[in-house]
């Protein structure tokens, strides 16, 4: 039963994926007609990277954000650019993939990398995020007497 938050967790981040690519669309298709392609891909491109942070951070991975995480997030998306392509190249190239069908099969790839840097970015970790458990701290040593010892005897 231990691995199931965790596949719950890889389904959440999938979702996340599917919202994510719909808000770039979202974002991509109206501005496409306002401004040049590669300025409406970069405004898309960011606005759904902050949706995809906070979707990841209150839904998959149900933690806090953080302006550390926020700051450290846009690492996912050098993961998956960089995962996706090493995959393209190699479906293309070296299986003799179709390369319009490649680029799903290596963002499908992807996935898996993507979201373990994601999980240790947006995870607090056991010991030290803001949810950890801790052991109660040691109560204070007295240099004095010792406490006075209760017997069972009336006084």
């Amino acid at each position: 039963m231990r691995g199931l938050p965790a596949l719950g967790q890889i389904l959440r981040f999938a979702a996340v994926g599917g919202v994510n690519t719909l808000t770039f669309y979202a974002c991509y298709l109206p501005l496409h007609r306002l401004l040049p392609y590669f300025a409406a891909y970069t405004a898309g491109f960011v606005t759904s990277m902050v949706c995809s942070f906070f979707l990841n951070t209150y839904f998959t991975y149900r933690t806090r954000p953080t302006w550390k995480k926020f700051l450290l997030f846009p690492l996912t998306q050098v993961t998956n650019y960089g995962v996706q392509s090493v995959g393209l190249v190699a479906l293309v190239s070296w299986c003799g993939m179709n390369s319009t069908v490649a680029p799903l099969a290596a963002a499908l790839g992807a996935i898996p990398f993507t979201y373990l840097v994601s999980r240790r970015i947006l995870r607090p970790s056991a010991r030290t995020g803001p949810y950890a458990r801790t052991a109660p701290a040691p109560a204070p040593c007295d240099q004095g007497e010792p406490p006075p010892v209760r017997s069972s005897e009336p006084a």
